[in-house]
């Protein structure tokens, strides 16, 4: 997975995303316009400089991609969050 980058923001293809947070693209989509996946971006300084860390929160998934400056991914974590879903479908 590589992350691509417009005017120095991170672009994330949802398609790569929402598979590691078990959902749909089109489910990935709907929860991201409502609010209901929140996003971060916290850029390295000392030792970590020139990393990224870009954080996708869900009601019920917390991922997290560490990258190098150019956006190939070093790491990638999942964590599965205790609390309640909100799993849109296609059409609803």
């Amino acid at each position: 997975m590589k992350i691509e980058f417009e005017d120095d923001k991170p672009i994330v293809d949802a398609a790569q995303i929402a598979p590691l947070m078990e959902l749909d693209v089109i489910g990935f989509q709907v929860l991201m316009q409502s609010g209901h996946i929140r996003t971060g971006v916290e850029r390295g300084t000392g030792v970590d400089a020139g990393k990224l860390r870009l954080t996708f929160q869900s009601p019920d998934w917390r991922v997290r991609l560490t990258c190098t400056g150019d956006g190939a991914v070093l790491t990638t974590t999942r964590l599965k969050l205790a609390g309640g879903s909100v799993h849109p479908m296609a059409g609803d």
